[in-house]
C-alpha cells in the first residue's frame, strides 16, 4: 500500500451501498464508487439519498459520510 492510500483511508468516510455499510477515501464521486465496484456504469441506475441521481450528474457528485446509496444494475437476458 502507498502512504497516500494509507492517510486517505486513516481519514475514510462511512456510507451505505445497497445496505452494506462501505469505507471510502474522502474526495471519491459517484462515479468512481462505480470503478471501485467494478460496476458497468451504462448498465446502473443510481438512488442518492431517496433521489434519483441522473447519470449526467455521476462525476460532480461527491460522496459524504452517512450517504445512503441504492445501486441497481440492469441483466439482459432471454
Amino acid at each position: 500500500m502507498s502512504l497516500q492510500y494509507d492517510v486517505a483511508m486513516a481519514e475514510a468516510i462511512h456510507v451505505h451501498v445497497n445496505g452494506e455499510m462501505k469505507q471510502l477515501p474522502p474526495g471519491t464521486s459517484v462515479r468512481t464508487l462505480l470503478d471501485h465496484l467494478g460496476l458497468n456504469p451504462g448498465r446502473v441506475a443510481i438512488e442518492y439519498n431517496l433521489e434519483i441521481l441522473p447519470k449526467t450528474k455521476w462525476d460532480e457528485t461527491w460522496v459524504a459520510a452517512g450517504d445512503r446509496l441504492e445501486i441497481v444494475q440492469f441483466v439482459g437476458g432471454g
